[in-house]
């Protein structure tokens, strides 16, 4: 009965949404009193739990169905710390400033990248407006009629976008979307918890229809949110068109195993390009989502502008503008994606003598705006209590600084050495012996021992051959078709001076920021998708998961195993009467075939008595085995 009165009461509720009279979000009395938003009564075993993250409290069911992953509070983070800086751009063209809290009108921070370890700090009067204007402000929390149109597609709980209204000043609306029924309702409850109705829409549609709805100019978002759970393939079509002249695109890729050549037809499947499994895999994983971005928005006229592009734990994040050009468009051909000219390079490789792979293609233009980063890393620096993870995000961004713009991909260390079996410089020497031989050299964010250089490979072997010199390999080891003999071989033409230098040492390095962080929890990776029955369901997974653990995998047969099942197979020796081995040595049947039954050589496997491979598989003889 108590079941047939809850849909009674839902089907109600519908009903007077259809006829045109919204159910309205439930009210703080009607939480209290266990009572929906219709004024009916919650079920009263449902019990919830209350998540904080930054301004924002989330309630959640306990047994939640709903997506959650607390790792990911870096990437909200930093995603509402772009935003802000984005809305500070946008708005101050329109004469509007945009006060955020903890931040002092008049000062502005300049982050001295140099050797000292500590920011100097400038007070700066902030610009006059011209006469007669009048000073417009806006701040945290209020509705900006000139403010930024916000879209969370994949909103979840909504705690991206309550924390959009919380702490992001110049906000027009903020629309937060999922097509779960049960998300949805979470979304309208936690919007209530933290009194952000005014800003914060709740809307339950499929994102990408919703984007294609608003297609036309005056109806596009500002900014477009999409942080699905794996790859946002299907979502890139309709978001590069629901996005304003000029706006923000902030996409997240989870799906790092397709996108870091673990399955390349998956990946062309998706983004249209191949990856290759490699040391530099995170940054091509960056170009490839970028490549991906920009060739759907020159479906339309349009092209992409990265600002900011991000691999952080087990996921990429991009932030990139969209703009409309026919013109660049057409130049994307020849500048960001050039022509092959081919054959650019010969089958083989000039120094280890191995083929090469194909990959791509991928964007090979800057994948930051150093003044957009340094504009971010500003504010972040000046206002460290803002954000949680306020000084990973500080290391990140400084190290962002230091890459070089116009070099894509990288070296690891452990990779050079590997390749020729020698052991590993330090960091310090490997790029001093570069700064000495006059090229630029830095380090990537994407890995912690990457070398980013536009030395060839040449100079690099190079310096690796001298490096082997002062610490020689046991050339008879090496066999002569590997790659380290034949790199070996050749004598270097550079000469590498390994003598430390100061400016080899980058400034992150030298202040000890936070550049790459540890993982933070145990079992830490990218969680499962919501099903359900939410966390009693995940229990329960989990627990078929450590019970089926490794038990479809065949165990090892002992010898009485092996010897039983060889004998079900027929002796073809014995049956062409060719002689060889007794009964008694011989490991299969001697018994006549049954009508019907053949037996087919390739079928039937190698007796470890009459061959000369080991049983162990080893491929030696049984005198040696």
């Amino acid at each position: 009965a108590t079941i047939v009165l809850w849909l009674r009461l839902t089907l109600v509720c519908r009903a007077r949404f259809i006829k045109g009279q919204s159910p309205g979000l439930p009210n703080p009395t009607a939480m209290e009193n266990a009572t929906g938003p219709c004024g009916e009564e919650r079920p009263r075993e449902v019990q919830e739990t209350t998540v904080t993250e930054g301004a924002a409290k989330i309630a959640f069911p306990s047994a939640n169905e709903v997506f959650y992953n607390p790792v990911q509070e870096f990437n909200r983070d930093l995603t509402c710390a772009v935003i802000t800086e984005f809305a500070r751009i946008q708005l101050g063209a329109k004469g509007i400033q945009i006060k955020v809290p903890g931040e002092k009108d008049t000062q502005k921070v300049i982050v001295d990248l140099s050797d000292q370890e500590e920011e100097k700090v400038e007070l700066k009067e902030s610009e006059n407006l011209a006469s007669g204007d009048q000073h417009r402000t806006a701040a945290v929390g209020e509705i900006c009629e000139e403010g930024l149109h916000v879209l969370e597609g994949l909103a979840a709980s909504g705690l991206r976008s309550i924390r959009f209204a919380l702490e992001v000043p110049g906000l027009r609306s903020v629309v937060a979307n999922d097509a779960s029924a049960p998300a949805v309702d979470l979304i309208r409850q936690n919007v209530q918890l933290n009194g952000v109705a005014h800003l914060v829409q709740p809307s339950q549609a499929d994102a990408r229809m919703l984007m294609y709805q608003h297609q036309k100019v005056s109806e596009r978002f500002d900014v477009i949110d999409l942080d699905p759970y794996g790859s946002p393939a299907r979502f890139l079509d309709a978001a590069v068109q629901a996005v304003s002249e000029g706006g923000l695109l902030c996409v997240t890729c989870t799906d790092m195993a397709v996108l870091a050549g673990k399955s390349r037809e998956t990946c062309y499947s998706k983004y249209g390009a191949i990856a290759l499994k490699s040391r530099a895999c995170h940054e091509m994983a960056l170009r490839i989502v970028l490549h991906s971005l920009d060739l759907h928005a020159n479906c339309y006229q349009r092209f992409v502008v990265p600002l900011l592009s991000v691999s952080a734990d087990f996921y990429v994040r991009v932030f990139v503008r969209v703009f409309t050009s026919p013109a660049k468009v057409k130049a994307s051909a020849r500048v960001k994606f050039s022509a092959a000219c081919g054959p650019p390079v010969t089958p083989e490789c000039e120094h280890c003598g191995q083929q090469h792979q194909l990959g791509g293609p991928m964007w090979a233009e800057p994948i930051h705006d150093l003044d957009f980063v340094g504009r971010v890393l500003e504010a972040v620096s000046t206002n460290p209590g803002r954000f949680y993870t306020s000084e990973r995000i500080r290391g990140v961004l400084s190290v962002i600084t230091e890459e070089l713009p116009d070099v894509p991909l990288y070296y690891t260390l452990d990779q050079l050495s590997s390749t020729i079996h020698c052991n590993t410089p330090s960091l310090l020497q490997f790029r001093s012996a570069l700064l000495h031989a006059d090229f630029r050299v830095s380090l990537s964010h994407t890995c912690k021992n990457a070398v980013k250089t536009d030395a060839p490979a040449s100079a690099l072997w190079d310096i690796m051959r001298c490096w082997e010199k002062e610490h020689p390999v046991k050339r008879e080891r090496l066999s002569e078709t590997s790659p380290a003999f034949r790199i070996l071989s050749v004598e270097p033409r550079l000469q590498a001076n390994f003598t430390i230098r100061e400016d080899a040492n980058p400034s992150s390095r030298q202040r000890r920021l936070k550049r790459f962080q540890a993982n933070p929890e145990a079992n830490w990776g990218p969680r499962r998708r919501a099903r359900p029955g939410g966390k009693a369901a995940n229990e329960a997974m989990e627990e078929r998961h450590m019970v089926l653990r490794n038990k479809r995998k065949v165990p090892p047969e002992n010898a009485a195993q092996r010897a039983a099942r060889l004998k079900t197979f027929p002796c073809k020796r014995f049956k062409e009467r060719t002689g060889g081995t007794g009964t008694r040595q011989c490991c299969y049947s001697h018994s006549p075939l049954a009508p019907g039954v053949s037996a087919d050589a390739d079928a039937v496997p190698d007796c470890p008595e009459t061959s000369n491979q080991s049983p162990l598989g080893l491929g030696l003889p049984l005198s040696q085995a």
